[in-house]
């Protein structure tokens, strides 16, 4: 009779097993060490400053500043026709 022997190793003792595991393990360590770091060191929040606003003349007198977004991108350097001689 042949009988063929096969000898079954643990699931940890493959290589590649560890590999599969250790791409999402750094994963999440890298989550919680961000976590650690966003809790411990927040951001300052900048408070009680008024948005900067323009006045109306002001703004007539730049009117390329209120030209559509593709008109100003397609003539951003463009001259102003006052320069034109």
């Amino acid at each position: 009779m042949n009988t063929i022997s096969t000898q079954t190793t643990p699931w940890w003792k493959h290589g590649h097993v560890w590999l599969v595991i250790s791409g999402p393990a750094a994963v999440v360590v890298a989550g919680v060490i961000t976590a650690f770091l966003a809790v411990k060191y927040p951001d300052a929040v900048i408070g009680g400053q008024e948005p900067v606003r323009t006045s109306r003349t002001s703004a007539l007198h730049q009117p390329r500043a209120l030209a559509p977004a593709l008109e100003g991108r397609n003539h951003a350097a463009t001259p102003e026709k006052s320069a034109r001689p």
